[in-house]
């Protein structure tokens, strides 16, 4: 059974946040928000988490794409190999926000993501994920949840995805109703940016 927990955007309470890390730190699965959709998260350093994610969403660990969640590009260089000037200034003026980059992986990416060449950033312009990175002290890696009626895509309801991932998490953090529009994803790792999905972000950055 899921704990619901109420946590505000503006003024997130710091006991909450370490209930969460906790769970994130002893392998469990969180749902929260972001600036786009509800996403589904772990500790990326937690291999029976990202085992478990991987499970849900009926992918293979190894070959799965999932987000690594940062708080801020001084994460960068743990996971991501050396970037051009005209790479990070692309970075610099959408983050945070809601984007996801694919940028050229290192040789530091956790083992079981070592096949690798690529990795997803994203950097949320979200003070609840921030906090929660920021006390956890490395990124957790995440999914977005979709919907399985396809017409609704993303549910926004905190109560609703309570009531259907109850029995596969441990935590949902309810931060209000959530987006459904997911984020823009950008690949990077080419001389020419490629636009892989429109979504909230706007591709005018680039």
């Amino acid at each position: 059974m899921a704990d619901l927990i109420r946590i505000y955007e503006e003024n997130p309470n710091q006991k909450d946040i370490k209930k969460v890390v906790d769970v994130l730190r002893n392998g469990g699965l969180i749902i929260y928000p972001t600036d786009t959709v509800y996403g589904l998260g772990c500790d990326i350093t937690n291999t029976q988490a990202l085992e478990r994610i991987a499970q849900i969403k009926g992918v293979k660990l190894d070959k799965a794409n999932f987000s690594f969640i940062c708080e801020d590009l001084s994460n960068l260089s743990d996971y991501v190999k050396q970037i051009d000037t005209q790479t990070f200034k692309i970075l610099k003026r959408s983050l945070p926000g809601p984007y996801t980059f694919i940028l050229p992986g290192n040789n530091n990416l956790p083992s079981v993501f070592k096949k690798k060449k690529t990795v997803g950033i994203r950097v949320p312009n979200n003070n609840i994920c921030k906090a929660i990175v920021s006390q956890l002290g490395n990124p957790i890696v995440s999914t977005s949840i979709r919907d399985e009626d396809e017409v609704i895509e993303y549910t926004t309801d905190p109560e609703l995805i309570l009531e259907k991932w109850d029995k596969l998490v441990d935590i949902v953090i309810d931060g209000g109703y959530g987006d459904n529009i997911p984020s823009t994803v950008i690949d990077l790792t080419t001389s020419t940016p490629e636009v892989i999905r429109q979504g909230k972000g706007s591709i005018e950055i680039m």
